[in-house]
């Protein structure tokens, strides 16, 4: 069990802030429920499901190997992202099932449009954070 405050550091990570709006995709039995618990307490209410219409803040993709094609399910993910929105990929650290070597994430960001900004450290989860780039015409 995760203690609280290493949960709460979770959220703090992730950029995650009361009043974000957060779609998680991807859940499954091996996702970390504490790291879970964390951003919906962070954020004040619950995830959105894939099924939302909503324009999001944030995504959370839980991404293992062998759950498909990364480029295709990044390209679906950015559809309701703000435009100043992220992309979390999720994945589970070497030496776990489903682990998803980083370079495969960055050669897949780029065709869907995004940019690998950092990557942290998640318990037995490692997340990588996707951006779009900023269009010249809203630089300044």
């Amino acid at each position: 069990m995760v203690a609280a405050a290493d949960a709460q550091n979770y959220a703090q990570k992730l950029g995650i802030t009361h009043g974000m709006v957060i779609q998680e995709l991807g859940w499954d039995d091996d996702t970390d429920d504490d790291l879970r618990a964390a951003v919906e307490e962070a954020i004040g209410s619950e995830m959105l499901d894939e099924d939302t219409d909503e324009v999001v803040d944030v995504v959370l993709l839980w991404w293992r190997e062998g759950d498909g094609d990364l480029v295709d399910e990044l390209l679906n993910v950015i559809t309701p992202l703000a435009d100043e929105g992220i992309v979390w990929v999720l994945t589970p650290k070497t030496g776990h099932d489903g682990h998803v070597d980083p370079a495969e994430i960055a050669e897949s960001a780029t065709p869907a449009g995004l940019t690998q900004t950092s990557s942290i450290s998640l318990g037995d989860w490692s997340g990588s954070r996707l951006v779009q780039p900023k269009t010249p015409s809203k630089q300044r």
